[in-house]
């Protein structure tokens, strides 16, 4: 790590230029030719449907404020610092507690800082919470250069807690922050206190691939997994782009913003519990977080991170001497079967509600299983 160990303060100033050329872009918007027999379809089968993208994107244009959204966000004490000559943006959200427990929440792909912005103050009263972002992420950017991948990031975020002045802290993920989380827990065991993530049915995609395939099944149960493994997989087309050719989609998200908003929207649909014309999170919270994309040209970048995490040579990370908690949302009763067969976690929740973003689906449920978990621990 460097030597500089400078935290700057930080708020969110989009220069009014770029808002006006968004919105300018969002109305000389080039839509696709509608398929014969698909023209009013519904589904998201094949992707992002025509109507809901164009009902999304002129809500986006002419309904969505982003200056009352970014004055929201700047209720946040935001801050920089320079890690391996990288930029890193975070949130620090301090407890007036005397007694608060330092949390650090890590998100992955296609979320943000914006992801736990109603979760945030459901926890202050028992936590000092830190919110970094990825490199190549909202304002951890611009990328200095390659190598930015999930275990270096994982050694800058305990960096990042040091120069907060948090030798010993807590630590939740979900997505690519689940590994971050376990990466932090699994070197740095003797400063993590204890590590939580939130995880959800789609899980079970990685079956068969990262994750062990379960013994003892029954036929139902496997015809079940197989649909979900098939389900997943028809939902993981990004990951080949993110993780190959991250260059070539990387200029379709930066060049136009409704291939930024199909991008991300499809998985907030997708992942979510809601239906159609529901995307499971408040709207404007959703065009926030995509915004956020578009405003810093995150699309391009943080697939780079997908890159160099891919081809890192590095696996899943183990954490045995670490107390873990998992909050599985969207629960399904193979999921623990795949990813806990032995019982191992000592702290484990279901919850039916929710689904791949808890924290903007059903931040309450969050947050009590995070301050349940953490109160057993510590």
């Amino acid at each position: 790590m460097n030597e500089n160990t400078a935290l700057a303060p930080f708020r969110i100033a989009i220069p009014q230029a770029d808002v006006d050329e968004l919105r300018d872009r969002l109305a000389h918007t080039r839509w696709p030719v509608p398929v014969p027999g698909r023209a009013d379809h519904t589904d998201f089968d094949r992707g992002t449907p025509v109507g809901y993208l164009q009902e999304l994107t002129e809500y986006w244009r002419d309904g969505f404020e982003w200056r009352a959204q970014e004055a929201r966000l700047n209720e946040f004490e935001q801050f920089t610092t320079v890690i391996d000559g990288q930029t890193f943006h975070l949130v620090h959200a301090r407890s007036a507690n005397d007694r608060a427990i330092p949390l650090i929440l890590s998100n992955g792909w296609p979320g943000s800082f914006v992801e736990y912005q109603e979760l945030v103050p459901l926890l202050t009263d028992e936590f000092h919470v830190v919110i970094p972002s990825l490199p190549g992420l909202g304002f951890s950017t611009p990328l200095s250069g390659t190598g930015w991948q999930l275990e270096r990031t994982a050694d800058a975020y305990a960096e990042i807690m040091t120069r907060l002045g948090y030798e010993r802290f807590a630590a939740h993920g979900t997505d690519i922050g689940a590994g971050t989380t376990s990466r932090l827990a699994a070197v740095y065991p003797e400063r993590v206190l204890g590590m939580h993530l939130g995880v959800d049915r789609g899980w079970l995609g990685l079956v068969g691939d990262m994750l062990p395939y379960p013994e003892g099944l029954s036929g139902d149960e496997s015809t079940q997994l197989e649909e979900l493994r098939a389900e997943s997989a028809a939902d993981r087309g990004y990951v080949g782009m993110h993780n190959h050719r991250p260059d070539t989609i990387g200029a379709v998200l930066t060049d136009t913003p409704v291939g930024q908003l199909a991008w991300i929207a499809e998985k907030f649909k997708r992942r979510t519990a809601d239906g159609y014309r529901k995307p499971g999170v408040d709207r404007d919270q959703l065009l926030t977080n995509i915004s956020l994309y578009w405003f810093t040209r995150s699309g391009a970048s943080i697939a780079q991170f997908y890159y160099e995490s891919e081809h890192s040579g590095a696996g899943m990370s183990m954490a045995p001497g670490v107390p873990s908690g998992w909050a599985l949302f969207d629960a399904d009763p193979l999921v623990r079967r795949a990813m806990d067969p032995l019982r191992a976690v000592g702290h484990w929740s279901e919850f039916a509600e929710g689904g791949h973003f808890p924290a903007m689906e059903e931040p309450k449920l969050l947050a009590d299983d995070l301050h349940a978990f953490f109160r057993e621990v510590c």
